[in-house]
């Protein structure tokens, strides 16, 4: 069972909720102040394709609002598939500048242009990539989850860096090697509860093993 089982409809979801969507750009600053997860200055958004010229054409739109939207940050748009047949836009602070604020403003841009193109049931997830600091034992890259069917985050933190790679490989349990650290969640958890709007379901804290940012 894993995301994939919620976008094709197995399950009932919640429609997506932008304002929690947005709650990343104030409880960001809590986790970088008082927990020392800094900002990666990477998102994306991730969604079922069509192979339609009119869902392709709703691309090239999202692509030029992104643009626009990102042009005075210098905020960058790439777009690559998974195996799975979804995509990744990948969104990019300039190198030394991360902008959770402008990253947030370009995903939600992205799924505006989905929802009102009538392909909001496609949408996946959200993703906003974090680093711990190097003092930390342990530490490495946090991913913050925005599930836009149920409107609730989660952490995920890949173990020995599990959770990178070039594509993404599923969203179901760990192949040879990938590992999670389930207690480094749950700490983050109880960090950022408080200010974060995080999924109450354990069980539907799936991993996103490959992730591209």
């Amino acid at each position: 069972m894993g995301l994939r089982d919620i976008l094709t409809g197995r399950h009932q979801v919640k429609g997506p909720a932008p304002d929690r969507l947005f709650a990343i750009t104030t409880s960001y600053v809590t986790l970088q102040s008082e927990h020392e997860i800094d900002p990666a200055g990477t998102a994306a958004i991730v969604f079922q394709a069509l192979a339609t010229s009119e869902f392709e054409a709703t691309l090239k739109e999202m692509e030029q609002v992104v643009t626009a939207t990102g042009g005075d940050s210098g905020t960058t748009v790439s777009m690559q598939d998974d195996s799975y047949g979804y995509r990744w836009m990948i969104l990019r602070s300039p190198d030394g500048s991360p902008s959770v604020e402008d990253l947030a403003v370009g995903i939600n841009a992205v799924s505006s242009s989905i929802e009102s193109a009538g392909h909001g049931e496609r949408l996946l997830c959200a993703v906003f990539a974090f680093s711990e600091r190097a003092e930390r034992p342990g530490a490495g890259r946090v991913y913050f989850i925005y599930n836009y069917k149920r409107g609730y985050w989660y952490p995920f933190v890949p173990a020995d860096g599990s959770g990178g790679g070039d594509t993404p490989e599923g969203t179901g349990g760990a192949q040879d090697g990938q590992q999670r650290s389930t207690e480094r969640e749950l700490q983050i958890k109880a960090q950022i509860a408080s200010e974060l709007p995080i999924e109450p379901e354990l069980e539907r804290w799936f991993p996103l093993w490959g992730i591209p940012i």
